[in-house]
C-alpha cells in the first residue's frame, strides 16, 4: 500500500486515532485528513490486510454521531477475513471538521455534500492505495449516503451490505412525510439548527438499562468510554436541517426514476428489534430495486456490529455468504 498524502496536518497517524484500554487501535494503520473540495478537513484510515491474505478492500462507513475509534473491532473482523479497510468520519462528526459554531449539533448543509466526500474518498485514497475488488459496509446514516451515491459508485464496487441502514423513522406521532414537512418548515423560520431531538451531550455516560443500541452491556460501556475520554469525537442529537435532510435523501431514493437506476448487488441486513430506524422501510425499498435482498436478525437492536455475540454471529455469517472468501480468485482461476 502506499502512503496516501496527509493534508493540513503535523500530526503523525499513531496522534490522528486514539484508543483505550479496552479498544486499541489497530497495529498497522495509516490516518491522514482529507481536504474536500470546500475545504472540510475529513479524517479516514486505511488498514492493511495480511499480505498473504488479500480479499480485496471493504470500505467501512459508520451511521450518525459514529466516528473510527468505535469500528476498532469490526475492522478486526474484517482484517481477519483477508480485507483491507478504509474508512473516515463524516463531515460534521467524530474528529472531521465541525459545520457550525455549536459542535454538539448534528448538522449537514444538504446530503449531496456527503455523497461528494463519498466519491472523493473513494477516488483520491481507496482506488489510489488499496486493492481491488472493492466493497462497502454502512451503517444506518452511512446506508442511506450509500445508496444515495449509487450510480457513481457502481463503476468501482462490486457488492454492498448495509447494516440497518436509515430508509425512514419509526415515529409513531408522525410519519416521515409530515416529519419532512415540519423540519423543512422550521428550517424556513430560521431553526434549521436547532436540536430535532436534543440527546445527551457527549463525554456525559448513559446508563445501558434502556438504550436502543445494543443488548451487549460490555461493548455498550466500551463505545461510552470512547467519547467520555475524548467528547470531542461525539454528538448530542440532531438539528432540523439534518433530520429534513435525511428524509429528503431517502425520499429521493423512493422516487420511480431513481427506482429503476443501475445498481450495484446489496445486502440489506436489518435488526428486528430496531427502535431508531423503521426496518420495514428499508425492507419495502430492498424489494423495490433489482439487485437487492434483505434479512431481519430477530431480537438485535440497531447496532449490529456493536451487538451481543449471538447476533453478531448472524450478521457475519450474513456478510460471508454474501461476500464469500477468496471470490476475486475464484473468478480469475482459468476455465
Amino acid at each position: 500500500m502506499t502512503t496516501p498524502a496527509q493534508t493540513d496536518t503535523h500530526e503523525s497517524p499513531e496522534e490522528i486515532l486514539f484508543d483505550t484500554p479496552d479498544n486499541l487501535k489497530p497495529k498497522e494503520f495509516q490516518a491522514g485528513f482529507l481536504t474536500t473540495k470546500d475545504h472540510k478537513k475529513l479524517r479516514y484510515a486505511l488498514v492493511p490486510s495480511h499480505p498473504e491474505h488479500k480479499q480485496g478492500t471493504v470500505i467501512l462507513l459508520h451511521g450518525r454521531n459514529e466516528c473510527i475509534e468505535k469500528y476498532y473491532e469490526t475492522i478486526d473482523d474484517l482484517h481477519m477475513r483477508g480485507f483491507h479497510v478504509a474508512t473516515m468520519d463524516w463531515r460534521g462528526q467524530g474528529h472531521s471538521d465541525r459545520l457550525i459554531k455549536d459542535k454538539n449539533r448534528g448538522f449537514v448543509h444538504r446530503f449531496k455534500d456527503y455523497t461528494d466526500d463519498l466519491e472523493q474518498f473513494l477516488h483520491e485514497i481507496v482506488l489510489k492505495n488499496c486493492p481491488a475488488p472493492y466493497y462497502i459496509l454502512a451503517h444506518s446514516a452511512g446506508g442511506l449516503i450509500t445508496l444515495s451515491a449509487m450510480a457513481h459508485l457502481a463503476p468501482h464496487i462490486e457488492r454492498i451490505v448495509l447494516a440497518a441502514p436509515l430508509l425512514g423513522f419509526p415515529n409513531k406521532k408522525l410519519s416521515d412525510k409530515n416529519l419532512r414537512r415540519v423540519s423543512r418548515l422550521m428550517q424556513f423560520s430560521g431553526l434549521g439548527k436547532t436540536y430535532a431531538r436534543r440527546g445527551v451531550p457527549p463525554g456525559n455516560k448513559r446508563e445501558f438499562t434502556g438504550n436502543v443500541l445494543t443488548c451487549d452491556e460490555q461493548r455498550y460501556q466500551r463505545n461510552q468510554q470512547i467519547i467520555y475520554d475524548r467528547p470531542s469525537l461525539g454528538l448530542a442529537g440532531p438539528t432540523f436541517t439534518w433530520v429534513f435532510n435525511a428524509l429528503r435523501a431517502a425520499h429521493k431514493l423512493n422516487l420511480p426514476k431513481n427506482l429503476n437506476a443501475q445498481k450495484i448487488p446489496t445486502l440489506f441486513i436489518l435488526a428486528g428489534a430496531d427502535t431508531v430506524v423503521s426496518s420495514r422501510a428499508a425492507e419495502d425499498y430492498a424489494r423495490k430495486i433489482r439487485g437487492a435482498t434483505s434479512i431481519t436478525i430477530d431480537g438485535a437492536r440497531h447496532e449490529l456490529m456493536q451487538e451481543d455475540d449471538h447476533y453478531r454471529q448472524q450478521f457475519w455469517a450474513a456478510f460471508d455468504a454474501f461476500i464469500p472468501e477468496k471470490q476475486q480468485q475464484k473468478d480469475n482461476q482459468p476455465k
